[in-house]
């Protein structure tokens, strides 16, 4: 009933959990929670919270498209941020990986 989604071009999953899940009877897709971490190094990004955001969405869109969909099939994503003052800073990056019907959104 699932299938288990890993890809290079996004950070190994450094646990017990996996970089997705794609639910074969549903064509759905659940993403595990992504930091900053450069995919070929591993090593966290500490710039500013434009390139962290960058690299986040570019680590999940990886992940996605590993699993044979395309960012326009997102549905709901979470955002959780240490410092709200950055929400319009990471919602430019976040805005600019999604088409006119944006997926649903939490941000914490």
């Amino acid at each position: 009933m699932k299938e288990i989604v890993s890809t290079a071009n996004a950070p190994a999953a450094i646990g017990p959990y996996s970089q997705a899940v794609k639910v074969k009877t549903s064509e759905m897709l659940f993403c595990s929670g992504q930091l900053p971490p450069d995919p070929g190094s591993g090593q966290l990004v500490t710039g500013s919270y434009a390139e962290q955001t960058k690299l986040v969405m570019n680590n999940l869109k990886a992940i996605v498209e590993a699993s044979g969909f395309t960012m326009a099939d997102v549905v709901k994503t979470t955002i959780y941020l240490t410092n709200l003052s950055a929400f319009s800073e990471v919602n430019s990056v976040y805005q600019s990986y999604f088409s006119e019907d944006f997926p649903a959104r939490s941000t914490v």
